[in-house]
């Protein structure tokens, strides 16, 4: 399975809104992310869609998590981004080809398909345990110095 690049993009947003003190414009998340404004405005809009984050308007505006970050989790991101389908969906392949099983013997999910669905149920739970809160906390101690601390002071709009 792979996931899109919007994804990382949209985590790390939600990560840096958890420490951010004022809403923050989408332009100012894409020039962090070294990302184009376009590009991110597609994931934000997503976000928003999905009541993870807020759009305030006005001079002072930007974005902001709607609720507090332990209330969020990595799989609300991903679902708000990816769409909340599972990753696999079976084709019935079994009742195919020359050796094709008739549809009455096909009732039950094949031993593939519930691999493959207790692989997606343990992924969403994986990712329903980790909240944004985690990650931000897991992102701080991955640098010596206060990176969350530095990224909202490089985001004030006094200092740009």
């Amino acid at each position: 399975m792979r996931l899109s690049g919007g994804v990382e993009a949209a985590l790390h947003c939600c990560v840096v809104l958890t420490a951010a003190t004022e809403p923050v414009p989408a332009a100012r998340l894409a020039e962090l992310h070294g990302v184009s404004a376009t590009y991110l405005a597609k994931h934000l809009q997503a976000l928003s869609r999905a009541e993870l984050v807020h759009s305030v308007q006005g001079k002072s505006g930007g974005y902001v998590l709607t609720r507090p970050p332990e209330e969020i989790t990595t799989l609300d991101v991903v679902e708000a981004v990816e769409g909340p389908a599972p990753t696999f969906v079976c084709a019935e392949i079994r009742q195919r080809g020359p050796m094709a099983a008739p549809p009455e013997a096909c009732t039950a999910p094949c031993a593939i398909t519930r691999a493959m669905i207790a692989a997606d149920r343990a992924w969403r739970a994986a990712l329903r345990e980790v909240s944004i809160a985690d990650l931000g906390r897991s992102v701080a101690q991955d640098y010596e110095s206060d990176v969350l601390g530095q990224i909202v002071g490089w985001l004030a709009p006094a200092e740009h």
